[in-house]
């Protein structure tokens, strides 16, 4: 066991050392709230130059009431249809029909350079609404609009969980939308590990059979131990970079928010995290309440982050026993494409499905999914944040886990061999009987 430690120790060491490793530590979490906020900011700053529009109505109660904003300005034109689409200084025309009340969709947008899907909803939504008023009009009664409009409700639910509170109390449930969010994080976070880290051990491997290192320490120590040592050197890596991160959430939720936010936010946050009033009652966005509430909370991170530790070595320490095999048996990165196809799909199909889980999180595909060690780290990640039961993800744990020494097993026995193999690319009945013997 002191080789495999000096294995582990120069694997971790050689990485955690490298410039890419502290930029990649520091900018990830950066990255990964900028791609969160990015489509955002693309609909603030993608916005174009403001488009005027003629507008030829010959119903003659449209055009008065449009309204035009920073993306375009609409101009009432006597002109003839004809004769409006003939003006090249503008962006042009929107032409409305007479009955358009009774036929809306008696109207053409005629432009002079490509449109634009937010700019033809724009002016279907307020052909819409002013219709809609007209054809009111039509029922004579006094303060119709106003009828309707006192007539509209907006219900907010507060969801509490009977299975998560004490007798004779009431617990209110993480807003749905929080989860949601929270389940996409980590799941996609599990994602990228797995691939990134897995493919770091088979180039690893790939590099050091090429260049004959790994004749020399097969001399020392055993191909298992060797290949457990690289597997172990890497996990210990992905294991220090989400400890860090756990880190910066902690501190950032403890000490940074609360100091940032408006008094009244915590306040309605304290509120509802004790049960004097409920979500609905605070007067905030019930999915801002929620999430400010789970990040100012360091019980319920710590506890996010131990469960994505333990995945994410379960899941590593799997995945990456078959990248290792897939390593030794190639002696080139491209030779090692074919081989890795069927150790890819599985990451790529958990991903999807962890989708099926934000419909419900206790479906059958869903419960499943998160047992099938093959799929389980990436779906069981996606469905913690919804508060499922604790023996579900002890369970899916506890099958990881005992696959992880089968696969680890199967992948020593490919391994051993494999590494001696030069100048032919095994098929996978080879491997096969490489394990069989």
């Amino acid at each position: 066991m002191n080789k495999t430690g000096i294995i582990i120790a120069r694997e971790f060491n050689e990485r955690v050392r490298k410039k890419s490793f502290i930029i990649t530590t520091v900018l990830m979490p950066v990255l990964m709230i900028a791609l969160m906020a990015a489509p955002t900011l693309m609909m603030i700053f993608a916005k174009g130059e403001t488009k005027t529009l003629l507008v030829v109505d010959d119903s003659g109660v449209i055009a008065s009431q449009l309204t035009g904003d920073d993306d375009v300005v609409f101009e009432t034109s006597t002109l003839a249809p004809d004769e409006a689409r003939a003006r090249a200084d503008r962006f042009g025309v929107l032409w409305i029909g007479g009955d358009i009340v009774d036929n809306p969709s008696n109207a053409k947008l005629y432009t002079n350079s490509s449109s634009s899907m937010s700019l033809e909803s724009s002016i279907s939504s307020q052909m819409e609404k002013i219709i809609e008023r007209e054809r009111l009009k039509r029922y004579d009664i006094d303060n119709l609009e106003q009828i309707m409009r006192d007539v509209k409700a907006s219900v907010t639910l507060s969801t509490y969980r009977n299975d998560l509170a004490a007798e004779g109390e009431e617990k209110e449930a993480t807003s749905s939308g929080t989860a949601y969010m929270m389940g996409i994080f980590l799941g996609m976070m599990l994602y990228m590990f797995l691939l990134i880290y897995g493919s770091m051990v088979m180039t690893s491997v790939i590099e050091e059979k090429g260049s004959r290192v790994l004749d020399v320490l097969v001399s020392s120590v055993s191909p298992f131990r060797l290949m457990m040592g690289k597997i172990l050197g890497v996990a210990a890596v992905a294991v220090t970079q989400i400890a860090i991160w756990a880190v910066l959430v902690c501190g950032v939720g403890a000490v940074v928010l609360p100091a940032i936010m408006p008094d009244g936010v915590m306040q309605s946050v304290e509120a509802v995290r004790s049960g004097a009033i409920t979500s609905a009652e605070a007067g905030i966005d019930a999915d801002m309440l929620s999430a400010v509430s789970l990040a100012t909370d360091p019980v319920r991170i710590v506890m996010m982050f131990v469960w994505l530790l333990l995945f994410l070595t379960g899941g590593f320490l799997f995945y990456s026993a078959m990248f290792a095999a897939v390593g030794s048996s190639v002696d080139s990165i491209q030779d090692a494409q074919q081989l890795q196809t069927p150790v890819t799909i599985p990451i790529i199909l958990a991903i999807i499905l962890a989708m099926s889980v934000f419909n419900d999180p206790n479906s059958s595909l869903a419960f499943w999914a998160s047992m099938i060690p093959f799929t389980s780290p990436v779906v069981m990640m996606a469905r913690i944040p919804f508060d499922i039961a604790t023996w579900q993800i002890a369970l899916s744990l506890a099958v990881l886990y005992a696959s992880v020494a089968g696969m680890a097993w199967a992948a020593g026995k490919i391994y051993r061999v494999g590494i001696f193999m030069h100048g032919k690319k095994p098929t996978f009945k080879e491997l096969l009987s490489w394990i069989r013997q």
